[in-house]
């Protein structure tokens, strides 16, 4: 069973561990990703990071789980501004690409179909429940709820590291950006609401 530091000199080298493993993880995914270049690029060694992760694919899921509960976080839904969520949502896919890239390997190298994670249903319920009073208010277009959802974070990573088009940066014209969300905002506004 992994074991929490107990020292801040422990805490500060396990969020060592997980800064340098995003990185690893979000470039090489998880068969190609490297212990022995993460506990290098940490200052740490192997036993400390099993010790604190179990194993690689611990460590993976740790660090996904943490991506998945930093998007919920920073880009809570507003399912009475389904347009301006998916806004938001492109703008921290520019902030943060390692996240989709995190999210992109677990589909290819775990679960190629159906759900991202076993467990979502504490990310998701969330969203489908606000999504439904949205709907039941008349402010969101009838249909299931989660392919409502669905509908509205792919439209919002049709610029994202994802895409089979464009993959944009931050370091691109914020002008272009401006574009790209004024964009998405009214195709999502008429894709999901009502009026």
């Amino acid at each position: 069973m992994p074991e929490q530091p107990v020292t801040a000199r422990g805490a500060a080298t396990r969020e060592r561990i997980v800064e340098v493993a995003t990185r690893e993880f979000a470039e090489h995914g998880i068969a190609g990703a490297r212990i022995e270049r993460i506990v290098a690029a940490a200052r740490t060694n192997k036993a400390q990071l099993y010790g604190y992760f179990g194993s690689k694919e611990g460590l993976f899921d740790a660090i996904f789980n943490c991506s998945l509960d930093r998007i919920v976080n920073v880009v809570p839904i507003d399912a009475g501004d389904l347009p301006g969520w998916a806004v938001r949502l492109y703008d921290e896919y520019l902030r943060r690409p390692d996240l989709i890239r995190l999210a992109t390997w677990a589909r290819l190298e775990r679960r190629p179909t159906g759900p991202l994670v076993e467990d979502g249903g504490q990310r998701t319920d969330p969203k489908l429940h606000a999504i439904a009073e949205a709907q039941a208010a008349g402010l969101v277009r009838p249909g299931d709820p989660f392919d409502v959802m669905a509908m509205v974070i792919a439209m919002s990573m049709a610029w994202s590291p994802v895409s089979n088009v464009y993959a944009a940066t931050a370091e691109e014209p914020p002008e272009l950006h401006q574009r790209r969300r004024d964009l998405l905002r009214e195709c999502v506004r008429r894709a999901v609401t009502t009026g």
